[in-house]
């Protein structure tokens, strides 16, 4: 069986090595057969962005033989090779403009050297112009391929230098435009879809591939893929690990597959998930997410008090799915767009289409959560998956008080300086809490007289909570019982507790609740 490679993104080394190529040719064929020769894609971390453009710069070479028993060997290509401005942004340290302008600068140096060129001009801009011009001389054209082209700007999103760094990579940017008849192809991708006013805005002629439903699927797996190019691989696991193997599919499927692109679009697999999934021996983990946390992320989410149960429970506009500002972060479009919110349905809306979201897999949805509770309330992860196991045990026993006696106990060790005083604080943690560990809950669930906080069973157990921020209890517990929120859940089969539960917002405890 070929290797199967995770952590290179080499076209040219992987087919030279013989490992293990998903092929993506065929997608490769229509961008460049196209009329349109200016692309843009943004897809999450380690998802193929680097190896696509690794592949596309094997193509404008003219490495033919790259390409033997590809869907692209048997197209009308003329495989004429270009010279190539190969760009990653994500090279060097860059924490200011300076720094942006000398990691570019080690770039376009490295090409002009390649190609026997001297740039004269000081600005990086200036010189990314001399060296498209000189590279296509009078009679050729240049393919400009550029990954992480937005690196510098999330490397100091949260910082006050961020405006500046982006200034200078609109104006580094605008050269592609105003060089447009010198190029032959453009492609370039990120992570983030910044607003075309922030980045691109001379870029006019730039075709946004996102939630292009013909390119859907060009990065990451689709579900025949991996049945394809990864079943020798999976079936001895199934095996290994005495289970049938339409339920070991089934169950992959459940942890790694449900990134969607485009509303009715196939969901992908995560590559770097299902790569180390299998290298190590089909032992289901959180592999995505330990290959980076996103830390900007998490705390932008806590910063702006986001609201993770109503995300997952209301739908949104096509407008969450647009490019933003620096100076307007939303914690809502970055998680989609970073890949911790995806599509998972669809439905016509009053103005437009209404999309409803949730975390693309078992994975992420287990990660990010575990992560963000801890980075909510300054504690590790395996803290805060301990606190979780224990809760989960009180549950399941139906025994409310020891519930509460051990949230108090991880509570008193958010320092002080967390507790938030909205009384929405307190319900997210308690949200996220109960996703973690696994236990069925609806956030401020409907009923017949309006929305109870929660609702929550597991097991024989259900649960009614009323949240109240330096209150009383008591009132937490009337305002169930008189707008009678247990009514609709009396069918459920399941024995009923109401709980009224007062939160102090000086310890970040609840001090006060009565059962029933």
């Amino acid at each position: 069986m070929k290797e199967i490679v995770y952590d290179s993104y080499n076209f040219e080394y992987l087919i030279q090595r013989n490992c293990l190529y998903i092929d993506k040719s065929e997608y490769y064929w229509k961008l460049i057969s196209s009329a349109t020769k200016t692309y843009f894609m943004s897809r999450p971390r380690r998802f193929g962005k680097s190896l696509t453009v690794s592949a596309l710069h094997a193509i404008f070479s003219g490495k033919r033989d790259l390409f033997k028993g590809l869907a692209l060997a048997s197209k009308p290509y003329d495989w004429k090779s270009y010279p190539i401005i190969h760009l990653n942004m994500s090279d060097g340290t860059i924490n200011s403009v300076e720094s942006l302008a000398d990691a570019i600068n080690d770039q376009l140096n490295y090409h002009a050297d390649l190609y026997g060129v001297s740039l004269t001009n000081k600005s990086i801009s200036l010189r990314f112009k001399e060296l498209i011009l000189a590279l296509a001389g009078d009679n050729n054209k240049v393919v400009v391929l550029v990954d992480e082209y937005d690196k510098p700007i999330l490397g100091n999103i949260l910082n006050d230098n961020v405006k500046d760094i982006l200034a200078e990579l609109k104006g580094f940017y605008g050269i592609l435009k105003s060089c447009e008849s010198k190029e032959r192809f453009v492609f370039m991708t990120g992570v983030s879809k910044f607003s075309k006013v922030s980045v691109f805005s001379d870029l006019n002629n730039l075709e946004d591939l996102t939630m292009d439903a013909g390119f859907a699927t060009m990065m990451g797996y689709t579900q025949e893929e991996l049945e394809i190019y990864f079943g020798e691989y999976l079936k001895p696991l199934a095996v290994r690990h005495n289970i049938d193997y339409s339920e070991f599919l089934a169950k992959i499927k459940l942890w790694y597959d449900g990134f969607r692109f485009e509303k009715s679009a196939e969901a992908v697999y995560n590559p770097v998930s299902l790569a180390k999934f299998i290298k190590n021996n089909g032992d289901f983990g959180n592999y995505w997410f330990e290959t980076g946390t996103p830390t900007f992320l998490l705390e932008l989410a806590k910063t702006s008090n986001f609201n993770i149960e109503q995300t997952l429970r209301d739908p949104v506009s096509e407008l969450a799915f647009s490019a933003y500002e620096v100076g307007n972060l939303s914690a809502l479009v970055l998680m989609i767009q970073t890949g911790y919110l995806t599509i998972k349905s669809y439905e016509k809306g009053i103005t437009g289409t209404d999309y409803y979201l949730d975390f693309p897999n078992m994975e992420v949805r287990s990660a990010f959560q575990s992560y963000f509770l801890a980075y909510y309330i300054e504690k590790q992860p395996v803290e805060a998956n301990g606190f979780s196991n224990k809760l989960v045990k009180t549950l399941g026993a139906g025994k409310p008080d020891e519930f509460i006696s051990v949230f108090n106990s991880f509570m008193a060790g958010v320092p002080y300086d967390l507790h938030i005083k909205l009384e929405r604080y307190y319900q997210t943690i308690f949200f996220v809490i109960f996703r973690m560990i696994g236990v069925y809950i609806q956030a401020e669930a409907r009923t017949f007289d309006g929305r109870v906080d929660a609702f929550a069973a597991y097991g024989d157990n259900a649960y009614i909570f009323e949240f109240k921020l330096d209150s009383t209890a008591e009132i937490a517990l009337n305002q169930i019982k008189s707008k009678e929120y247990f009514k609709q859940f009396e069918n459920s089969g399941k024995k009923i507790t109401l709980i009224g539960a007062n939160f102090d917002s000086e310890t970040g405890k609840i001090t006060d609740y009565k059962i029933e």
